[in-house]
């Protein structure tokens, strides 16, 4: 049984659509920490660290499983963004976006025992139309607190694909885990059938 480190509904739709059995058991890794030893990285490699940690978390209390870890972050023009404290700061993060391009980077690893087995990065960038206010607050009151926890403060899969002209990447790295490397993965370890 594959145990996922994350309570995203996201990345749980994706296992179940693919017909991955999982559970789900949230990491409760420290990822701003984290994030701040990592200032100087490239966001692949933060990405990176942080599903590698939320796996070996929940790996240190599932001896023998195989633990998916997967973290998502978005950088736009030079800027990383974690997720929104509160509606406030998700209208701010919206409106720094609009008419930008965000750049969305999507890790997974696969850890057992401690492990680390496999990890993968993968960038998606999403082209941001110009937003108005009146679009922002009809946004936001259809979609807050649903965005609260998307670093993006959107959900590709919701009234979210109305803030872009235009992605270039996989759709499943933009709904949070690059899903294609992941199941090659579980294939290789065993976890599926190949």
């Amino acid at each position: 049984m594959l145990i996922l480190a994350s309570q995203s509904a996201s990345r749980r739709a994706m296992l179940d659509a693919a017909g991955v059995p999982h559970a789900a058991e949230p990491a409760s890794v420290d990822e701003r920490a984290i994030e701040a030893a990592l200032t100087d990285s490239a966001p692949a490699t933060v990405a990176l660290t942080l599903a590698r940690a939320k796996a070996a978390a929940v790996s240190a209390r599932r001896p023998g499983a195989a633990v998916l870890g997967s973290d998502s972050l978005v950088v736009c023009a030079g800027r990383r963004f974690d997720k929104p404290r509160d509606r406030a700061e998700a209208a701010e993060h919206l409106r720094f976006f609009s008419g930008r391009t965000l750049e969305l980077h999507s890790a997974a690893a696969l850890v057992r025992d401690g492990e680390v087995l496999w990890d993968h990065a993968d960038r998606a960038g999403l082209v941001v139309r110009r937003l108005s206010e009146d679009f922002l607050a009809g946004y936001l009151d259809r979609e807050w607190p649903a965005v609260a926890g998307c670093v993006g403060v959107f959900r590709i899969e919701a009234l979210g694909v109305q803030l872009f002209e235009a992605i270039d990447g996989s759709h499943f790295t933009v709904l949070g885990m690059p899903l294609l490397p992941v199941l090659s993965a579980l294939r290789q370890h065993g976890i599926l059938v190949p």
